[in-house]
Formats: structure tokens, C-alpha cells, sequence
């Protein structure tokens, strides 16, 4: 069994934070995870994926699983739709051209999100009006403390926005190994009405789009507004937008009658956090090594050696200025790590 000792995560997180971890593994197969999680010599032990949606402020003192389980296979099928299953420690974007690739309709909307697809359910991912839990049939997740597989379905996932039963009651208890989708093979449920899609879409003078091109789409839409993780460090979308009522949006509307909202449900609107961060006059600001895009308010970034520590107080003070600016509170989406 090959455990590494002080190794960095600066190449396992997508912000490019340098801490390291005391010890490390890279996990291949559902035989050896059991094996690692029998260990008595390591009692602390940390579960890492996609390195995405995080932000590492210290090093890890545990021993760190990488989470490296691979494989795609067709479950069933017929010939309207098919279920497939997804090993945990795939891509999730190249799982979208993938599916793409077969002719398989339903990720289309949510192409280029960085990440693992063993992390997609945890936080129910979403874009442009589609999320995780619209083709998602279940996952099987490893109990840390049996080492027993348990299988969730979509009810038992307790899905919301960006949001599920392993960020609260199951929190630290399971590691997702795979995750099962249901895809359209015709007759696909095209989804372009949110966000800059169907404006995207008109540029290119498309007036019948394919899944391909909402895809293409998305992809062109995404990267004119949010960095490369490659080139500068960050997690995408930092905080989520806030759900407020719509007695509070009218409320700002007094004083801010451009202020855009989507309609959730009758009593309740979604607010972009990044144009309340943005009003805040944080778009483009840098603090030392850490920072706000430039083209996106929602997106912190690392400018090139900053600690955990300045992001996380990067944030705290955005999230302070929003709160007394428009009595609105926004909360992190990534998972800080302390």
C-alpha cells in the first residue's frame, strides 16, 4: 500500500493552495478503499476528489485519500433513454462531452463545470437552469465507519439548492463511489432560457439548436466569464446566490430598480451574488495575493502564492460589506476546510 508522507495538494486543488498533507494515497478501487478505511495506524483520515469546491486553509493532518475510481458503463437502456453509471473519480466535464458523444441529451447545460463526478451529488451541481438532481436516478457511497457500501436513491439524497443530505446529516460519514444518470437518447428536453444562452445561441445564428450547441454554448459563456483554474487559481463560483423573498426584492428594487432577480417560486426570487458583491465595488479589486475576477464578481481568485487564510478573509469581508449594504446575507458554496 503506497502511503506518501508531506506531500503538497497545491496540484489536487483547483485554488492552488500549497499546504500539504501529512499523509497521502491514491485510491484505484473499491477493494483498496475498504482496506484504507480499516487502517488503524491512521484514525484521521480526509476525503479528496476533484479539489474544486474547496479551500484548503491549513495542512492537512490525516491521512488524504484521493479519490482516482474510474469507469462508465450503461446500466439499461431502451430506445428513448439510458441509465449510466459513473465511477466517482471521473471528470464531470469530460463525462458531459462523453455523453455528448453518444448523443445522449440532459448535461448539456451543465458542460465545463470543474470538478469529479463523485462530488456533483453533494452539492446537487447546477448551471444555466439544469441541476444534478434532474437525471439523477442514485449513487452508492462507502460508510467511512463499516466500509459497507449503501445505495441512495434521488428521495434519500434530500436534494436542494446546491445542497443534499451529505452536506448535512451524512456529512463525513460516506464516501460516493459512483452515481447513476438518466439520459434522453431523442426527443431532448432542450433547456435555453436561462442566463445568456438563447443570446449565445442567436450570435451563431442558430435557430434550432442541438444539444451540441447548447453545450457549445455554455462552454462560450463560461469561459468569457469565469478563469481557467489552470491559469489563475480558483473554484468557480465562490458563494451561492441568495433566495430571498420577494417582499425583500421588492424592498430593493426601491433603491436599486436594476436589480435582477429568478423567480424560484411564488413567494421567493434568486438574487445573483455577484452582482450584490459587485455593487459592493469588489469586481476586480486585488488584496495582496488574493482577489475578485475581473469579469466575475462570484469568482475569488489566487492570484499566485496566497494562503488559504486570505481568500477565506477575502471572503469574510465580502460577505460583511453585502450584508450592510443590502441587509442580505450570502454564503459560501465551496467547502472551507480550517
Amino acid at each position: 500500500m503506497n502511503i506518501q508522507e508531506n506531500i503538497s495538494l497545491k496540484d489536487y486543488n483547483t485554488f492552488g493552495i500549497d499546504v500539504k498533507a501529512r499523509f497521502f494515497i491514491e485510491i484505484n478501487g473499491l477493494a483498496q478503499l475498504q482496506k484504507v478505511l480499516e487502517l488503524k495506524a491512521y484514525p484521521d483520515k480526509f476525503i479528496l476528489s476533484g479539489g474544486s469546491n474547496i479551500l484548503l486553509t491549513n495542512d492537512i493532518e490525516a491521512l488524504v485519500m484521493h479519490i482516482n475510481l474510474k469507469g462508465i458503463t450503461v446500466v439499461e437502456e431502451d430506445e428513448e433513454e439510458v441509465e449510466i453509471k459513473v465511477m466517482a473519480g471521473e471528470n464531470w466535464h469530460e463525462l458531459v462531452l462523453w455523453s455528448l458523444d453518444k448523443g445522449y441529451g440532459g448535461l448539456e447545460n451543465l458542460s465545463l463545470i470543474p470538478g469529479s463526478v463523485g462530488t456533483a451529488p453533494i452539492q446537487n451541481i447546477g448551471a444555466y437552469g439544469v441541476e444534478l438532481k434532474d437525471v439523477f436516478v442514485g449513487c452508492t457511497a462507502m460508510e467511512l465507519e463499516s466500509g459497507e457500501l449503501i445505495a441512495f436513491d434521488y428521495e434519500a439524497c434530500q436534494f436542494g439548492y446546491r445542497d443534499s443530505i451529505f452536506k448535512n446529516e451524512a456529512k463525513g460519514k460516506y464516501i460516493i463511489t459512483s452515481v447513476t444518470l438518466k439520459l434522453t437518447k431523442r426527443d431532448h428536453v432542450l433547456n435555453t432560457g436561462y442566463g445568456a444562452i438563447e443570446t449565445e445561441l442567436k450570435k451563431n445564428g442558430i435557430v434550432y439548436p442541438t444539444i451540441h450547441d447548447i453545450s457549445k454554448a455554455v462552454i462560450a459563456i463560461r469561459q468569457s466569464k469565469l478563469p481557467d483554474p489552470k491559469k489563475i487559481g480558483n473554484s468557480g463560483s465562490f458563494f451561492k446566490n441568495p433566495v430571498v423573498t420577494k417582499k425583500v426584492y421588492e424592498k430593493l428594487k426601491k433603491t436599486h430598480p436594476e436589480a435582477p432577480s429568478y423567480e424560484v417560486d411564488k413567494d421567493h426570487v434568486k438574487i445573483p451574488a455577484g452582482w450584490l458583491i459587485e455593487q459592493c465595488g469588489f469586481k476586480g479589486k486585488r488584496y495582496g495575493n488574493a482577489g475578485v475576477h475581473d469579469k466575475q464578481a462570484l469568482v475569488l481568485v489566487n492570484h499566485g502564492n496566497a494562503l488559504g487564510g486570505e481568500i477565506l478573509e477575502l471572503a469574510q469581508l465580502i460577505h460583511q460589506e453585502v450584508d450592510k449594504k443590502f441587509k442580505i446575507r450570502i454564503h459560501p458554496e465551496v467547502n472551507i476546510i480550517k
